[in-house]
């Protein structure tokens, strides 16, 4: 079940979605604050990997509030278990499931959350009606999705980075999924029974010293073994890579446009 995962559930993805999360974030408390998520509220996270978001939650809602946890991968979810232990959090309920052939919890949630998700899955509109038929009327769904992978650029520009950044398209999109999975949401939400309340795009401009500098950089150097194991590439080319980003970090003035995110924020009316 985990092995089919494209980026994978080894221990070095685990550190990578963990560095990824703290990188995010401000901006995904932010996100919720303004949709307001707090105490005593019932939150289903879709996908919820490790568990990192999930517990940032079940602290916001509190001991009145739950968060119900959907997640396939088993490496993901003992990794979570042991989060939620050590931090004493009993209002998590983790469920092992697949999102595209299991009914998701029936549950009187007042949001979802789904994070980098639709651009896995195979079949976004099945995923989007079972939360659709999972969600209570009036209730929120929020995504944060890759509007525009390839606004993903270094400058000066590294040629060797944008036949990487191909070859990640090319192998979600081999896996069966979409990295631009936010854009069926425009018409997959109405035509699920949600109105679009807010639409806002996320893309920063950083600098080699800057945190958000190690979002990309990390998944680079994570992702270049597993193109090596699926044939993509070779470790010719990954040195290369490996170095072009070396120099890059070097120079103080080299920039780094990150991939476009999308936060949507849509209203279940019916």
């Amino acid at each position: 079940m985990d092995r089919d995962y494209v980026l994978g559930t080894h221990n070095e993805e685990l550190a990578r979605l963990g560095l990824q999360h703290r990188v995010w974030r401000p901006v995904v408390l932010d996100c919720w604050q303004k949709a307001g998520i707090t105490v005593g509220k019932r939150v289903l996270d879709v996908g919820a990997g490790p568990g990192n978001a999930t517990v940032d939650l079940a602290e916001i809602v509190g001991p009145t509030g739950e968060v119900v946890a959907l997640e396939r991968s088993q490496n993901f979810i003992r990794a979570m278990e042991q989060t939620c232990h050590a931090r004493s959090l009993a209002n998590v309920n983790i469920h092992q499931l697949d999102l595209m052939t299991d009914e998701l919890p029936s549950g009187d949630y007042d949001f979802s959350w789904c994070r980098w998700v639709m651009s896995f899955v195979n079949d976004p509109g099945l995923l989007i009606k079972k939360l659709s038929g999972a969600l209570r009327k009036g209730s929120l769904a929020i995504f944060h999705e890759y509007g525009h992978y390839e606004t993903w650029h270094f400058f000066p520009r590294l040629a060797n980075q944008e036949r990487f950044r191909e070859h990640v398209i090319a192998t979600w999109r081999e896996s069966g999924g979409e990295p631009d999975g936010a854009v069926a949401l425009a018409t997959l939400l109405p035509a699920n029974g949600f109105t679009i309340r807010s639409a806002r795009p996320h893309l920063f401009c950083v600098r080699p010293t800057e945190y958000m500098w190690q979002w990309p950089a990390t998944f680079i150097e994570t992702y270049l073994p597993r193109l090596i194991e699926m044939g993509r590439i070779d470790q010719q080319f990954a040195d290369k890579v490996r170095a072009d980003l070396a120099s890059a970090e070097k120079n103080p003035n080299a920039l780094m446009i990150t991939p476009l995110v999308l936060e949507i924020v849509a209203e279940k009316i019916s």
